[in-house]
């Protein structure tokens, strides 16, 4: 399925509708100042979701990480780039898909000069799944990817087993929106070498059931 480009509503766009894109500002500027948990008082800013508003897809992620966070935008490191392939491949244009992640700001730990990725805890990915409805409530998605375990448990409110559950659809509860489960990039990129080619090759088959749902 090739995802047509929605260009009359976007998240960073003008000319968005007046009345959603100030909704969702307000929502990055609270998200921005959270400090409900202490992850964004060291994050260096805020990486909130950006694509049409609305859109029939969502992606969401677990948090950002180093690049997300200097650049202040989802998916632009080293997965970011795995999924950007990903998308090519399957002809859904970036700018036709809203990106986000389930946490705001990047966690991390310091090991000499480079800040490495930690896992929120679940209380801090639980403060953040306020702007994460949110980010639901204005893009409206037919079908939602929850790319790795952090992202399918906030999208549907329990613990899934991503390796046994990966290309199988769920509907959410609190508003019957279809959740399509999967890896993150990053798994894949962690992954042993010899059988990358191979796991991206059954990575991209789940992306394209979500494209098939939303056809539907």
């Amino acid at each position: 399925m090739r995802l047509a480009a929605l260009t009359l509503m976007t998240a960073s766009d003008p000319q968005a509708g007046a009345g959603t894109l100030a909704r969702w500002r307000a929502q990055r500027e609270r998200a921005a100042h959270c400090r409900q948990c202490p992850i964004g008082a060291h994050a260096t800013q805020v990486v909130f979701g950006e694509g049409p508003l609305p859109a029939r897809l969502m992606l969401v992620g677990e948090q950002p990480g180093d690049r997300e966070d200097l650049q202040g935008r989802p998916f632009v490191g080293p997965a970011g780039r795995l999924l950007m392939r990903a998308l090519a491949d399957l002809g859904w244009p970036r700018e036709a898909l809203y990106l986000t992640n389930a946490v705001k700001h990047f966690k991390y730990a310091l090991r000499g000069k480079r800040r490495m990725h930690k896992t929120p805890a679940q209380r801090e990915a639980d403060i953040c799944l306020q702007y994460l409805e949110a980010e639901i409530e204005l893009v409206a998605p037919e079908v939602i990817v929850a790319l790795g375990a952090t992202a399918a448990r906030q999208l549907l409110g329990r613990t899934v087993p991503v390796l046994r559950s990966r290309g199988r659809t769920f509907v959410r509860e609190s508003d019957g929106r279809a959740v399509l489960v999967t890896l993150h990039p990053s798994a894949l990129l962690r992954g042993e070498p010899a059988l990358r080619e191979a796991a991206y090759d059954a990575w991209l088959a789940d992306l394209r059931r979500a494209g098939a749902a939303v056809r539907r």
